[in-house]
């Protein structure tokens, strides 16, 4: 099934998502799905972020087979959290690790006298 944002609407600390569902035989389904705006901050999550991630949510399926509504969890917000840290940590081992260390003859390109 794909999923299409169709648009947004703000509810009292929830940013509901709407999306439509198209699957394989053309059927359309509607979809929203709830996202708290203080977990979002609480667990660094942009704004911007968030209808990729509620898409993903949808996606992967599970509870939007049963139902049309569903929540982007604080466990959901949590994992993601998690992995973007870890992908920042790993990225700063890799710039860490590419680095060589000074050699003896340091600046030696330019520092060394000239003959004519």
């Amino acid at each position: 099934m794909q999923f299409s944002l169709i648009g947004f609407k703000q509810e009292t600390g929830f940013r509901v998502f709407a999306f439509q569902g198209t699957s394989a035989d053309r059927t359309r389904n509607e979809y929203t799905v709830r996202a708290d705006l203080a977990l979002t901050r609480k667990y660094g999550i942009r704004i911007q972020e968030l209808p990729l991630l509620c898409r993903e949510l949808l996606e992967r399926g599970g509870e939007c087979e049963q139902t049309s509504t569903v929540t982007f969890t604080e466990e959901e917000m949590r994992l993601h959290a998690r992995a973007c840290a870890d992908a920042h940590n790993a990225a700063a081992l890799k710039r860490k690790s590419t680095r060589r260390p000074p050699t003896s003859q340091l600046g030696s390109g330019w520092r060394a006298p000239h003959q004519s």
